[in-house]
């Protein structure tokens, strides 16, 4: 070993200095940067933003970071979101993101989409929980108008091992110097060429560019230096499979403690006792084949299966799902696994509010994790007063109160007797009209408001729309016009009222303002699903083969 002459150039001197004082800054950081293991623990329960940043489609160009967010129908995301969930008792928040629409061809990320994937970052930490930020679907099942560009293959990985380093590099860059609360996912499910769920078809090349993959995440986020060079990272089995041969060829990427494993999983119960054994059954794999070599997390559960789409235990048997996801919370935390809820409890416009649609389910989840006794905020939609702002763009323009144009489904006039609309004042009288449509061409009906409060008696237009309605209107007679829309109802022939949906039809949008209620009575807006089948590419589906399809909000995988 050369020695120093410490009586040699001062300019030698300051710069040894300068060295010596950055080794001690890195050592100190490394002792003071939490483990993998203290970092699971201490995120809690988890939570993800689902179908938001994560949001794609092959056949569109965005213009702004707004359209791509809001693509598959959730709103822009709010820091009063991140409020909520924290209120409620979660400690972390999955941000899933979808970069290939925003990226050059050499993987160069769009300003924009960067600056805005760090804003919402900045809404989970600012308000004290834990964010895991991914590469989300870059990778997934191939559809006929888009292909996942990251597959578990040697060759692809050979073809795109420089472009998914360079979009690492810029993410790590963009956040080195966040703290121990911002964790990386290098990808979310990635499949082999053929697009074989839970085990690629040749399991030799599949496993090894799964492993190839994380390598170079790994390698890439902790050259960038900062706090990357200690920062917990989360690499997933292929697929997020939770098999054993999966979790078993999944290799951990570097000898650390500051590596976390991922699996995902969705159920398939017939009862309590199997979702017990189900449950059972996957904590024990994860014991046996990753918790002895990395800490772990569910990054993905739900309540509903991955096929067929239609079936979710919180709709056909809440008994069972609620018991479900106590089970598997309690004994995931009992392990040391962690635990992220995908997407629902909060959806659509009740995420705007913010409250939870699924407020029973959301308790469950914290009290399974936290015990009985604590106290979380589950603000719902009757909570809140909504005014649906209507901008109607030309004459005769319309917003649907009840279906769309595909007539599928229609309300039967021996089931229900009117429809209430509310506005926000009495200034729309002979500007806006109740329109009717029976299920021929050429029945209409229509009924101009009168008021604040207009209720339309279907019996007085059965001459002219016939005995079903497929859809209600509500149409603009002057062209251009801003609306307020306080409520509408459906109201049935028993008495018993429904809230109607407020979307957009033709020549108008629509957006929501809300505050919490401070009048007598609650007001509903829960929008009924319409089960239309769609992609990734937010194409609507009528005959959907193997792959991953949004329904309802909810993605769902077709094997």
């Amino acid at each position: 070993m050369q020695q120093i002459n410490y009586n040699s150039d001062s300019n030698m001197k300051r710069q040894i200095l300068i060295i010596v004082c950055m080794m001690m800054t890195s050592l100190l950081h490394a002792q003071s940067f939490e483990s993998a293991t203290d970092a699971v623990k201490n995120m809690g329960v988890g939570w993800n933003l689902g179908n938001t940043l994560d949001a794609n489609d092959a056949t569109k160009t965005w213009t702004t970071t707004a359209q791509h967010e809001t693509y598959w129908g959730q709103p822009v995301t709010k820091p009063e979101l991140m409020t909520m969930m924290k209120e409620a008792g979660f400690g972390a928040i999955r941000v899933p993101v979808t970069w290939y629409q925003e990226i050059d061809a050499n993987g160069k990320i769009n300003d924009a989409w960067m600056k805005r994937v760090k804003e919402v970052v900045d809404y989970v930490l600012d308000n004290g929980m834990y964010c895991i930020l991914n590469v989300h679907h870059d990778t997934g099942a191939d559809s006929n108008t888009f292909k996942s560009w990251l597959k578990a293959s040697a060759a692809n990985y050979t073809s795109n091992k420089d472009k998914f380093e360079y979009i690492w590099k810029q993410i790590a860059e963009t956040f080195k110097d966040y703290d121990q609360h911002l964790l990386f996912e290098a990808y979310n499910e990635m499949l082999d060429e053929k697009n074989t769920w839970n085990e690629p078809v040749n399991k030799t090349d599949g496993y090894a560019a799964v492993n190839n993959y994380a390598k170079s995440f790994v390698t890439t986020v902790r050259a960038t230096g900062g706090n990357n060079i200690n920062r917990n990272l989360v690499v997933n089995t292929y697929s997020a499979s939770s098999t054993p041969n999966a979790m078993e060829n999944l290799d951990k990427p570097e000898n650390s403690n500051h590596i976390i494993f991922q699996i995902h999983s969705y159920p398939n119960w017939v009862s309590k006792d199997n979702a017990k054994r189900e449950i059972d059954y996957l904590i024990s794999n994860i014991k046996s084949n990753l918790l002895d070599r990395a800490p772990v997390i569910i990054g993905e559960y739900a309540t509903f299966t991955t096929w067929p789409p239609d079936l979710d235990y919180y709709e056909t048997d809440r008994e069972l799902a609620l018991y479900a996801m106590d089970y598997l919370v309690k004994n995931a935390k009992e392990n040391g696994i962690g635990t992220f809820y995908w997407m629902g409890l909060s959806d659509g416009a009740n995420r705007t509010l913010p409250a939870f649609n699924q407020a029973d389910l959301a308790e469950t989840i914290i009290k399974a994790y936290h015990g009985d006794s604590y106290s979380g905020k589950f603000p719902t939609p009757e909570d809140f007063q909504i005014v649906y702002i209507v901008k109607y763009e030309q004459n005769w323009s319309e917003l649907f109160l009840y279906g769309d144009w595909s007539k599928t489904t229609t309300l039967k006039l021996s089931e229900y007797k009117g429809i209430r609309v509310e506005m926000d004042d009495d200034s729309y009288a002979g500007k806006l009209q109740v329109k009717l449509y029976g299920k021929s061409d050429g029945q209409e009906a229509y009924i101009p408001l009168s008021g604040t409060v207009t209720t339309v008696n279907f019996e007085n237009s059965r001459a002219s729309i016939g005995n079903e309605i497929p859809m209600i209107t509500l149409q603009t007679t002057v062209g251009v016009l801003t609306a307020k829309v306080k409520k509408v109802t459906l109201i049935k022939t028993d008495g018993t009222e429904v809230p109607a949906s407020v979307t957009a039809a033709w020549g108008c949008s629509v957006t929501t303002e809300s505050s919490p209620i401070t009048g007598i009575h609650p007001i509903l807006t829960r929008t009924p699903a319409d089960h239309a089948i769609y992609n990734l590419q937010g194409q609507r589906v009528t005959n959907p083969q193997k792959g991953i399809y949004i329904q309802n909000g909810k993605k769902y995988i077709l094997k």
